[in-house]
């Protein structure tokens, strides 16, 4: 299996949980308190926590602490690597797609030519 990056291993672990992808989703309207995060979640305080330490671990996520208030911030370039890679993916695959794809059409040109009379 090849070896990728760290930081990249660590934003696709982030966003492999559902409550976490919600928070990203939540912060990508603006900063929030970890209160207004766990809100909608039905997990408790800690848990919450847990799941932050996790995002800022990976870089997409930074808190900043205001007197009793922590407050979570998007850092939207940490996802640039993560999109970089999957383009990168999409790309081989298409371009996979589009020779298969040609050599169905030129199989199918030579089978008319076949079965013409």
């Amino acid at each position: 299996m090849l070896k990728y990056s760290a930081p990249l291993d660590q934003v696709f672990h982030a966003l492999s949980d559902p409550s976490r992808r919600g928070m990203v989703e939540r912060l990508g309207r603006g900063p929030a308190s970890v209160s207004e995060l766990a809100a909608p979640l039905d997990m408790s305080l800690p848990a919450v926590v847990q799941h932050l330490q996790v995002l800022e671990a990976s870089g997409l996520v930074r808190t900043e602490k205001v007197g009793r208030t922590r407050t979570c911030h998007l850092v939207p370039d940490a996802l640039d690597g993560a999109g970089q890679w999957i383009a990168q993916r999409r790309t081989n695959v298409e371009r996979r797609l589009d020779r298969l794809g040609e050599y169905l059409a030129e199989t199918d040109q030579v089978t008319r030519v076949e079965e013409s009379p």
